[in-house]
């Protein structure tokens, strides 16, 4: 106990800020992930109108493959064309952004930003 009265309290840390004002570019871009979930969206959308905007079904919901005597059921089909265009659908959207991201990216703006550097001194 004796040993740490004598002890002097430990000085505060003292900090160093250094500011700074630089110019920087800024350029918006878009989301990609917005484009590649609506794209999927899209493609999606597709696969239900050609399943039952196109299909010819039976009474049992299932439509007789026109090569080989193999019947589908609609949510087969469904699946099939959900897989293909969600596949295309994705692949236009991230296109489609990355047109996007060319064109609107050319356009930069110069801005004023006030930096601070927070150094700890111990």
């Amino acid at each position: 106990m004796a040993e740490q009265a004598n002890k002097p309290a430990p000085s505060a840390p003292t900090e160093l800020i250094e500011e700074s004002v630089e110019t920087v570019s800024v350029r918006r871009a878009p989301k990609m992930i917005v484009f590649l979930v609506l794209g999927a969206a899209v493609g999606i959308a597709v696969a239900v109108i050609l399943t039952y905007g196109f299909g010819v079904f039976d009474e049992s919901g299932s439509e007789q493959s026109a090569y080989s005597a193999v019947s589908y059921t609609s949510g087969q089909i469904f699946g099939f064309l959900a897989l293909i265009c969600g596949v295309v659908g994705v692949a236009v959207g991230g296109v489609v952004a990355l047109i996007l991201e060319r064109t609107v990216g050319r356009r930069t703006r110069q801005v004023q930003v006030d930096r601070e550097r927070v150094t700890t001194v111990d």
